[in-house]
């Protein structure tokens, strides 16, 4: 018993996710359509990438990209390129994946150069980063992609007006690093490259094979294609074939962290009492709706349950690209963000949700007021 209650304390947020996908049972009482509703989808894609990625950690595929960050001599100069590293990439591979490839990395080279005190803030920012720069694109991230798929609107329109809050983000994202750094804007960082493992001549299969993966996750991320099942058997096949062993790794905590908040969501929505009584409710109120649940469900959830009842296709899509600046649940990529950081500083899990939120909250009061204002321009005219 004293193992599971010192599991579950270390383990917050599958604890929370769990007591509430726990909770919503007795809402919808459990079904074959409950079963369909859940996003096996997400979660396949999710596994995917926590197999591969343990695989770059394993065989320090990332080395090359450690290397180059190795030549800025500056603080600011290394944290930017991380930060906009993961801003860029979360409009491709959406912000789970960005994240998932750029915090690991992110650790490595501060804990590598002694600069393990601002591991916490610039990884912050790289949520936030994430979480920003995902909103321009239709497939930047889940709650994106199905409500660009429900919308009916082209990819063009549909940038055009995630586009003012983007750019507005990343002059905010700057601004904080300079912030952050406001003390020696000239901060020397030594990285120590020389400390990090050589590639193994014997492991260049396995290092291959990994990056073949990985182009073909993101491959099936970015086509959005109905066989996303034939490419989760052919990462696991290959990964069996060339180091079985590595599926004790993978961190699957996150996994069934997703699977329990996407059971909570399906049995929210298929309530029938609760539907009528949002129905009611939403209207003309999508934008703090879209922010308030995410809090309590994650946005990617929350977007799902919220869409059929709302009028403001702006309110909403506005409200849940901004949900995830408040809390860890409001975005599905912070519980990511949280769980690489825990698994590398186990007592570290109170630390990371205190700076997180400071700094997260610094931004959200900033954005939150434009982000009202543009949910007035009309997403179809």
């Amino acid at each position: 018993m004293k193992k599971i209650k010192a599991f579950l304390k270390k383990e917050l947020m599958l604890t929370i996710s769990a007591a509430a996908a726990a909770a919503s049972l007795f809402i919808t009482p459990p079904s074959v359509q409950l079963l369909k509703d859940i996003d096996w989808h997400t979660l396949g894609t999710l596994l995917m990438m926590l197999c591969v990625l343990e695989g770059f950690k394993q065989e320090n595929v990332l080395r090359p990209l450690v290397s180059y960050v190795s030549k800025m001599k500056k603080m600011t100069s290394v944290s930017l390129f991380l930060i906009f590293g993961v801003f860029f990439s979360s409009m491709f591979v959406t912000n789970d994946v960005s994240l998932i490839i750029f915090v690991p990395l992110t650790i490595l080279i501060f804990r590598g150069c002694k600069k393990e005190h601002y591991i916490l803030p610039v990884i912050s920012l790289e949520n936030i980063a994430a979480i920003r720069g995902s909103l321009l694109t239709p497939f930047g991230s889940p709650q994106n992609l199905y409500l660009f798929g429900q919308s009916g609107v082209s990819a063009q329109r549909f940038m055009l007006h995630m586009l003012p809050l983007c750019a507005m983000s990343a002059v905010l994202l700057v601004i904080f690093v300079l912030v952050l750094y406001r003390k020696d804007l000239s901060e020397p960082i030594d990285s120590d490259t020389d400390s990090l493992p050589e590639w193994s001549a014997e492991n260049r299969v396995k290092r291959i094979a990994y990056l073949s993966l990985f182009a073909l996750i993101i491959i099936t991320i970015v086509t959005r294609t109905q066989y996303w099942p034939i490419a989760l058997a052919i990462v696991i096949v290959v990964i069996f074939a060339v180091d079985k062993g590595l599926f004790l790794k993978v961190d699957y905590v996150l996994l069934f962290t997703f699977l329990c908040f996407f059971i909570f969501s399906s049995s929210v929505a298929a309530n029938d009492g609760i539907s009528v009584i949002l129905d009611k409710a939403v209207s003309g109120h999508e934008y703090f709706w879209a922010i308030g649940l995410s809090q309590i469900i994650s946005n990617v959830p929350a977007t799902i349950v919220l869409y059929p009842f709302a009028d403001n296709f702006a309110g909403l899509i506005y409200g849940a690209d901004t949900a995830g600046l408040c809390s860890l649940i409001g975005s599905l990529a912070s519980v990511i963000n949280y769980r690489i950081y825990v698994r590398e500083y186990p007592d570290g899990g109170g630390r990371f949700i205190k700076v997180f939120t400071i700094i997260s909250w610094a931004f959200f009061l900033i954005v939150v007021i434009p982000g009202l204002l543009l949910s007035r321009w009309d997403f179809f005219s």
